[in-house]
């Protein structure tokens, strides 16, 4: 990673902020939460652990102006001094595939290495290596995001027929894809296989996203922190100045995001 001069360090409560499967352009995605977040927690330097991007639908395009505030947003931290590190996920687009007024201010890279203050390593990664090559491919993902866009599109036709606020909460279909895919992982081995990984390169743990399940613990011999996801968890993972680890949720209030502790990971 590298470090900004002097002249443009930056100083911010958080010294890391870990955020991933933004999923701006998809229409489940809560740019609003996400942009008040970002206002909300200023950091010194921003980690986009993949999947920040979601452009697969040329056909029904849902970039809003709230998309565009957030990519400028972290462009504009980027430009005032904040270090920006952008790994791709299995959504993002091809960095020369995206628009340019979309395109986020750092070159995309597959993983690296996070040095904490207090001396500790985390093998950084989005965590669709561990998946099969069936899903992994473009073919898959490509299918899987427009279900998803079809699913939410009717999640909205329903909860407008139920005649509720669906706010920050997700509805129906949106509560099941939850449930589904914490079946899915239910046995965790999605863990241990990325604990092994950062174990085999030397590191004191591993930051991920891609499940849309948030977590932070030591279950498995090394630190596993999972960043969540913003289109039904609205989550993100915090580095304080003494290398400590917390994990944050934003809530809606007025069209603004607050955030509330989920855990804390002293070091």
């Amino acid at each position: 990673m590298t470090t900004p001069s002097p002249a443009l360090r930056v100083t911010a409560p958080i010294r890391t902020l870990f955020l991933s499967d933004l999923h701006l352009g998809a229409l489940g995605c809560r740019a609003d939460l996400i942009l008040g977040f970002l206002l909300a927690h200023p950091a010194e330097r921003y980690v986009l652990v993949g999947d920040i991007l979601d452009l697969w639908h040329p056909l029904l395009p849902h970039w809003s102006a709230r998309d565009q505030a957030v990519v400028e947003h972290l462009n504009a931290r980027q430009a005032a001094g904040a270090e920006l590190v952008y790994l791709r996920g299995n959504h993002d687009p091809h960095p020369e595939r995206a628009p340019e007024a979309r395109r986020i201010a750092a070159e995309p890279i597959a993983e690296t290495i996070h040095h904490a203050p207090d001396g500790r390593r985390y093998f950084v990664v989005h965590g669709d290596l561990i998946d099969g090559r069936m899903f992994r491919s473009h073919v898959m993902t490509r299918l899987g995001s427009r279900i998803d866009h079809l699913l939410r599109r009717l999640d909205g036709v329903i909860d407008r027929l139920r005649r509720s606020e669906a706010g920050h909460r997700p509805g129906l279909i949106g509560s099941a894809i939850c449930g589904l895919n914490a079946l899915l992982y239910a046995r965790r081995s999605h863990e241990r296989r990325l604990v092994a990984l950062a174990r085999a390169r030397g590191c004191d743990g591993v930051i991920c996203g891609h499940f849309h399940i948030a977590d932070l613990h030591e279950d498995h011999g090394l630190i596993y922190a999972n960043c969540g996801d913003w289109i039904d968890n609205f989550t993100a993972l915090a580095e304080a100045h003494d290398g400590s680890l917390r994990l944050l949720g934003a809530g809606a209030e007025a069209g603004a995001a607050q955030s509330f502790e989920l855990g804390l990971l002293n070091q």
